[in-house]
């Protein structure tokens, strides 16, 4: 399941690990999306997927969120103050230090992330044409697909999913933040960032299995640190611009990440399809429920390529954010998480 319940995140941060780190100095900007661009929907999906941290902050249409770039922890503060059809995004960075010649990096990093250059009519007029999709691109129009904050976050999220429920792989997840990441405190607010590889691979696999309870998934994680910590492997902006296939071949190469693993990080690609969503997309494609979800996977997923083929990430990125309408509007009982 893809779905990171980020309510059950909001607890006090209050970490026995994380360290404090005041962002003080700032600078601030505007991004000029290209139209539609909803920003609520962009960056608090409705099916409540994180834009960048599960303890980011979204109060009356700002956001207040972390990560790292170039490594150095940011802190964001984000505000649409345009209408839909003709966005403004107003950004203000915080850092620890003087960004330097670091402005410039940041706004790029950032616009990349947030999606503000993609372009959304190809895919709303492909769209409009399918009996499905139609009704999803009607209810979250303006809504853009985002990177999330790094290959590290996002492969730690799905190795925290495989083989758990979600309640929990959230308390997995909830306890490598807030013990190994850093909380950055800016703007009045204090926001848990997703710990930098640096700071897991000094850990120990026994540490990690009893103290987050990750078990056999501690070992990939551990592994997957000492990798990417080097910065050798491409960040998520590199395998954007990859071939699909080149990008998911590389991620596969990673420990303890397969094909869905691998669909799920893969920038604006892949068809995700595992034993939640299987159930979801059978009901789509086939008017039922699979009887045994695993032995249907590779059914459900080659018939989604089939109908939706250079669209089946974005057909699946707005089914599952649109499901309880979907549910209402075609007739059909779709399983929320």
């Amino acid at each position: 399941m893809l779905r990171q319940g980020a309510e059950v995140y909001k607890a006090t941060i209050t970490a026995t690990g994380a360290s404090l780190v005041r962002l003080e100095k700032n600078f601030s900007f505007v991004l000029s999306p290209k139209a539609p661009y909803n920003f609520e929907l962009t960056a608090k999906k409705p099916a409540g997927w994180d834009l960048f941290t599960p303890f980011e902050v979204f109060e009356e249409g700002t956001m207040w969120t972390a990560l790292h770039v170039d490594g150095m922890l940011v802190g964001l503060k984000l505000k649409s103050t345009e209408e839909t059809d003709s966005p403004r995004i107003s950004v203000t960075a915080f850092l620890a230090r003087e960004p330097d010649d670091k402005e410039e990096t940041i706004k790029g990093i950032l616009a990349e992330k947030l999606g503000v250059n993609d372009e959304l009519s190809q895919f709303y007029g492909f769209a409009r044409r399918d009996p499905i999709l139609k009704h999803a691109v009607d209810d979250l129009y303006g809504m853009h697909d985002t990177l999330g904050g790094s290959v590290f976050d996002l492969a730690i999220l799905t190795i925290c999913l495989q083989m758990a429920p979600l309640k929990r792989s959230e308390q997995m997840m909830e306890c490598l933040v807030s013990r190994y990441g850093r909380v950055a405190e800016f703007d009045g607010r204090r926001v848990a960032a997703w710990p930098v590889p640096s700071e897991i691979s000094v850990v120990s696999i026994k540490e990690l299995e009893s103290r987050c309870k990750l078990g056999y998934r501690a070992k990939y994680v551990i592994q997957l640190a000492k990798i990417l910590e080097g910065g050798a492997f491409p960040t998520l902006e590199d395998l954007a611009r990859l071939p699909a296939e080149e990008s998911k071949r590389r991620l596969m190469e990673l420990p303890g990440i397969g094909d869905y693993s691998a669909d799920i990080i893969n920038p604006r690609a892949g068809f995700p399809i595992d034993a939640w969503s299987v159930d979801v997309f059978g009901k789509l494609f086939f008017g039922r429920e699979p009887k045994n979800a695993r032995d249907a996977i590779e059914r459900v997923k080659k018939e989604g390529i089939r109908r939706w083929g250079r669209w089946s990430w974005m057909a699946f990125f707005y089914v599952a954010q649109d499901l309880e309408n979907l549910s209402k509007k075609l007739n059909v009982k779709l399983r929320l998480q």
